[in-house]
């Protein structure tokens, strides 16, 4: 018998080397998209990468491989980051990406990678501050790309550029600010520049899209998006707390306070656990009348 084909959750089951990263993304887009062809998109990467590998030899250098990836995905398939409409949700759904050649830093990092990968340039995430990146070890060092700007190489100066622009300005004062230069600069650039893991990935993925719905207000939308997030990352306590709440304003009454009740036990000294307790009671007083 075929097995049928394997579920977000049985994704999330693998070793995180063994996440079909592209394919995971899209199962989370069919949250927003039912029905979703996931095999078709899957396939259409797959169809990029093998179009991509008629333009140059089988020994082709890994820098003569990025040159033909970028010129391919940014000049003639016309992917771009998108600027106009950075917050558009669609931004973070694969399937529309695809579809609409645009996407922040990191959709376009996943499709730059997931088309990588197949033509033999084993590209790694980078949960770089404030905008996700690509790097690439080489021999003569690591080279750090941006798919959200056609695959342009970052050079050291303009990392550092990218932490001044995130890290805290002091209060007031010129000196502060000097200081601040000169701590950004002398900042291990090593440390910012790890390789993510999948589930690293998917989790700011999502976390992107809970952002995205919590400040549209759209709780249904968020309650699928952290349904998907427990998943990724199932120790992480503050996504039960959240996912409590918004059952909480969705008047799911008893899966709330099973998830409150959930959080405390996790972290019994949380800081909240004040108004987390109040409003558990408030739900035990509702669940009863369900009764």
């Amino acid at each position: 018998m075929t097995p049928g084909p394997i579920d977000f959750s049985g994704l999330m089951a693998r070793q995180d080397d063994q996440i079909e990263l592209a394919r995971a993304c899209l199962q989370i887009a069919e949250d927003a998209y039912p029905g979703l062809d996931v095999d078709g998109y899957v396939g259409e990467i797959e169809r990029f990468a093998k179009r991509l590998r008629a333009r140059f030899a089988p020994e082709a250098a890994a820098e003569d491989r990025i040159i033909a990836l970028n010129e391919f995905l940014f000049d003639d398939l016309g992917f771009g980051g998108n600027t106009d409409d950075y917050y558009d949700p669609r931004n973070s759904y694969l399937n529309e990406v695809i579809d609409r050649r645009t996407g922040i830093p990191i959709t376009l990092a996943v499709l730059y990678m997931e088309i990588g990968r197949r033509i033999g340039l084993p590209f790694e995430g980078v949960s770089f501050p404030g905008h996700f990146l690509v790097r690439l070890p080489l021999r003569g060092g690591t080279l750090v790309l941006d798919p959200f700007s056609s695959g342009v190489p970052q050079s050291e100066t303009e990392l550092r550029e990218r932490l001044k622009r995130v890290i805290p300005r002091g209060a007031t004062g010129e000196w502060k600010d000097a200081a601040r230069r000169v701590a950004v600069a002398e900042l291990p650039l090593d440390q910012f520049l790890e390789p993510a893991s999948n589930r690293q990935i998917l989790a700011r993925l999502l976390r992107n899209l809970k952002g995205i719905y919590r400040e549209k207000d759209l709780p249904q939308r968020l309650l699928e998006v952290l349904n998907r997030m427990i998943v990724v990352a199932p120790e992480s306590a503050a996504e039960l707390r959240d996912r409590g709440l918004v059952y909480l304003r969705l008047e799911c009454w008893r899966p709330a306070l099973k998830d409150l009740a959930a959080y405390l036990e996790r972290e019994p000294e949380a800081s909240d656990q004040d108004e987390v307790r109040a409003k558990m009671v408030d739900l035990t007083v509702r669940c009863a009348r369900l009764n």
